[in-house]
């Protein structure tokens, strides 16, 4: 979190959208973590299949507009799916968080849903860009969700698998892609956590202690991507990688 405010100014960000579903010990995000991120140069925060973990989320979601859950949730679920924020030069960007149903909780159709936004918001026209984060563990529903959206939207990232993929790339229409962009935390871990104890789950095929955070040096994951003034599409995307165990990386546009 540390490093947020000097990527911001050296990268020239405009927007910055974390997911932080696990942000609260591994499990939810708590009110008080999601303030430190707003404060430390956050926008946008998206959540996922831990949204709910926190209880105290659950009443605090309904006043903060830049805390988003999955738009496939069903209908009377507390928050929303999609955040239509201003820049600092006026310009409009559009962030949406969706939820993949392989290997998931059973939600609503995330298609279904995206399509019936998109029939409301128009890629260079009611907004300059949209980002979309689909959390989901199945990297086939990933790329579907990604073509799917190809030429409507300016980004479609993955989250969830805690691991950063390497297949940054622009699709066909426009659509800048990246299955997943990988945890923020520390890669001597099982996906963020002690390794001992993950380890024995495993093993042992019995519930053990409570798994807790691993706290060694942290890897800043995520990507860049600059986005045409006219048409909202992208035009460039590279990965960020910064700190801990992984090799580092820095766009370089």
């Amino acid at each position: 979190m540390s490093r947020l405010p000097t990527l911001r100014k050296t990268l020239a960000l405009d927007l910055v959208v974390v997911n932080a579903e696990n942000a609260s010990h591994g499990f939810g995000l708590s009110p008080a973590i999601a303030t430190d991120l707003f404060e430390g140069g956050v926008d946008v925060i998206t959540l996922g299949n831990h949204s709910w973990d926190r209880r105290d989320m659950i009443g605090h979601i309904g006043t903060a507009p830049r805390i988003i859950r999955p738009i496939n949730f069903p209908p009377g679920t507390p928050g929303n799916g999609s955040v239509q924020v201003e820049l600092a030069d006026g310009r409009k960007a559009l962030v949406v968080n969706a939820m993949g149903r392989l290997f998931m909780d059973p939600l609503d159709d995330p298609f279904r849903c995206m399509n019936e936004l998109l029939s409301r918001h128009r890629l260079g026209v009611t907004t300059q860009a949209i980002v979309v984060d689909i959390h989901a563990e199945a990297t086939s529903e990933k790329w579907a969700f990604g073509n799917v959206l190809d030429g409507r939207v300016s980004l479609v990232v993955g989250t969830h698998t805690h691991t950063p993929t390497a297949d940054h790339r622009i699709l066909p229409a426009g659509t800048a892609f990246q299955t997943d962009a990988g945890m923020c935390g520390d890669y001597d871990s099982v996906i963020g956590m002690t390794k001992e104890p993950a380890m024995a789950r495993f093993i042992r095929k019995m519930p053990g202690e409570r798994l807790q955070p691993a706290e060694g040096d942290a890897t800043m994951c995520g990507i860049m991507v600059e986005t045409d003034d006219a048409t909202g599409l992208a035009r460039r995307i590279a990965p960020i990688r910064q700190g801990g165990h992984l090799a580092q990386t820095l766009p370089d546009f």
